[in-house]
């Protein structure tokens, strides 16, 4: 069985900012989400990451969204709160807000589009971590940023007391498995479709942008798993394929494809911020028809 650190959670979901239909933060629809992930399963939330449009939402709604959320899990749910910039001291600054306003520790994405060397990275996360008392997760995500966070550079900053954990979207599972062989960092897959195949190799758990949708369905993978039924797990993970293909590689951001699911599901959604644009309505039917194929699958009885 995977050790799971109690501090961060197993299953996170990389929850979407819901707005309303003005486009303003809607901090009841996110706390009536939020409920939703946590009584489903989740037992983290990832909030103002990428998936969250942290890029277009400000400091301010930054803070709301955090207090807003602690309100309506109360202790039931750890929240990460998502502060990387391309700048050292306004992520240090939104790290701050994040502890004061009810955070359980910091997701700090390694500085994007400067693409600083590898000391220069490894002196932000040191900056940032050195900003609070909280939990630090490395965020490397290098199809986005630009830049990777090498496996040395990680294994140096895991010297470091408040740096816990990985949010891993590198595509390299050598470079992961080296770190985790030699440290006791925790190792979130940070897609979907790695989730079952990270855990099985002694990572955490997940951040799961697929969670927003299918939360009780992306748990069971690693409920399987724990119960030491890998041929479930197996199945389970290629059961939700199909919807982390249509959510995930349909050339759109996870973001847009969650939040045109969102609202056929009775749950709060609302627009996406430019620069994004929503899914067009042959798209939004498609993802539609996989997600209720998931439900019809999972309502029928697996062959043994």
């Amino acid at each position: 069985m995977t050790t799971v650190p109690p501090s961060l959670g197993r299953t996170l979901c990389a929850m979407i900012t819901p707005f309303t239909s003005s486009g303003a933060l809607d901090l009841d629809g996110a706390q009536r989400l939020a409920d939703h992930l946590v009584t489903q399963g989740c037992d983290g939330l990832v909030l103002s990451g990428t998936t969250g449009e942290s890029p277009t939402t400000t400091d301010a709604e930054k803070r709301s969204l955090i207090a807003a959320v602690r309100e309506a899990v109360g202790t039931r749910a750890t929240l990460v709160a998502g502060v990387g910039t391309p700048d050292t001291a306004h992520t240090a600054a939104l790290a701050r807000e994040a502890e004061e306003a009810g955070a359980d520790a910091l997701l700090v994405v390694a500085p994007y589009y400067s693409r600083p060397p590898q000391d220069a990275i490894e002196a932000y996360f040191r900056e940032t971590a050195d900003a609070t008392g909280l939990p630090v997760v490395l965020y490397d995500i290098p199809a986005r940023t630009g830049v990777r966070v090498e496996a040395d550079t990680v294994l140096r900053l895991a010297e470091h007391p408040r740096v816990v954990a990985v949010k891993d979207c590198s595509n390299d599972f050598l470079a992961a498995q080296k770190v985790m062989a030699r440290t006791d960092l925790a190792y979130y897959a940070g897609c979907d479709e790695h989730n079952l195949a990270l855990y099985a190799v002694g990572g955490a758990g997940c951040v799961s942008t697929v969670a927003n949708v299918a939360p009780s369905a992306v748990c069971s993978v690693l409920d399987a798993f724990d119960k030491a039924d890998t041929a479930e797990a197996t199945r389970l993970q290629q059961r939700l394929t199909p919807l982390i293909e249509a959510m995930m590689a349909g050339g759109l951001p996870g973001t847009v494809t969650a939040k045109a699911l969102l609202p056929a599901l009775g749950l709060p959604s609302g627009p996406v911020r430019p620069p994004l644009r929503p899914a067009d309505p042959r798209t939004t039917a498609a993802l539609r028809e996989t997600y209720d194929l998931l439900t019809e699958v999972s309502s029928t009885p697996a062959r043994r």
